[in-house]
């Protein structure tokens, strides 16, 4: 049930026109190293994009794909980064921290479109969002941003909780930006947060048995590559301990998760193609300011909160985006 847009402006962002151009001539080349799939919803929506700009994929645009796990080591991304940096490409797009510091270190000259990162400046990818420096530009998912926001939802929902767990991977900057962003919001709340670290995905099923044998009343499950490729295994041992879980984007919700609050995540990914428009076309990407989102969701699935027994405040309910019934 679509209850409204809630559209909030943080950090000064600007809105998000597309504007179909035609593209004729010269056929583009660019690359995409992600640990997500060629055949993701998230990459649709990139696709999509350059679409509405003009570009028909194996026409007038090719597109190199690497793919690599969000748990794989630094080499493996390296020598994929590697790759891509020889087949001299105009411009190439990267998905999380990871895949980003990878190209970085393989090319300074090669542009390179940032499609999804939880804090690019927090994490030391750019120098600032209005001036990234160098070869890099795209996207912040503002994640750091949202930590505060996310666990005062979950206490309006559950006003009871006491002991919130949370999962984070030691491996990864942005997970250890989010996680102070949460402890400093638990102290201001009054709740004990319980940080467990998840490396792979073999690590989730011993997180959430630590969270039952500890008392958790709830968790909160940041959203970077690694939950986000582990979503349904996620969602389903939430669901399993009957925990009220946070989410960070809404795709956990429509996977049977109780509640979520973030951007569209698909909306980031179809404004990267903006961005490799505007470079295949000639701007630089120093010239191109990285942009935060400018929408976000609270989702709730009350099929979910009925399904463990869980009784969602009804004003909460009235100023969701949606409500899955």
């Amino acid at each position: 049930m679509r209850r409204r847009e809630f559209i909030a402006g943080l950090g000064g962002a600007a809105a998000w026109p597309v504007v179909a151009r035609g593209q004729t001539g010269k056929t583009h080349r660019i690359g995409f190293l992600s640990p997500l799939l060629a055949s993701s919803p998230f990459v649709a929506a990139f696709r999509e994009g350059l679409r509405e700009l003009g570009y028909s994929e194996g026409q007038n645009i090719l597109i190199e794909w690497r793919h690599s796990p969000p748990s794989g080591p630094d080499e493996e991304l390296d020598a994929f980064a590697s790759e891509l940096v020889g087949l001299k490409l105009e411009a190439i797009v990267t998905t999380g921290g990871p895949a980003t510091r990878a190209m970085k270190r393989a090319t300074s000259t090669i542009p390179i479109v940032i499609a999804f990162s939880g804090d690019p400046v927090g994490t030391g990818l750019i120098e600032s969002l209005s001036r990234p420096g160098k070869n890099l530009t795209g996207l912040s998912f503002m994640s750091p941003d949202l930590s505060a926001k996310r666990l005062q939802v979950l206490i309006e929902a559950f006003p009871k909780i006491n002991r919130v767990a949370t999962l984070w991977n030691p491996d990864d900057p942005v997970y250890a930006l989010e996680l102070q962003g949460t402890e400093t919001a638990a102290r201001s709340f009054g709740v004990i947060l319980r940080p467990l670290q998840v490396r792979t995905r073999d690590d989730f099923a011993p997180a959430f048995a630590a969270m039952l044998q500890d008392n958790a009343d709830a968790v909160i499950v940041f959203a970077h590559t690694l939950t986000i490729g582990n979503r349904g295994s996620v969602v389903e041992l939430a669901n399993r301990q009957r925990l009220p879980a946070m989410y960070g984007i809404r795709e956990f919700v429509d996977d049977g998760g109780l509640i979520a609050y973030g951007p569209s995540i698909r909306a980031v990914y179809k404004r990267a193609a903006f961005f490799v428009d505007k470079i295949l076309n000639g701007a630089k990407p120093a010239n191109l300011p990285v942009e935060q989102p400018t929408k976000f969701e609270l989702v709730i699935n009350l099929k979910t909160a009925k399904a463990l027994s869980l009784e969602i405040p009804p004003q909460l309910l009235a100023r969701a985006d949606e409500v899955i019934e």
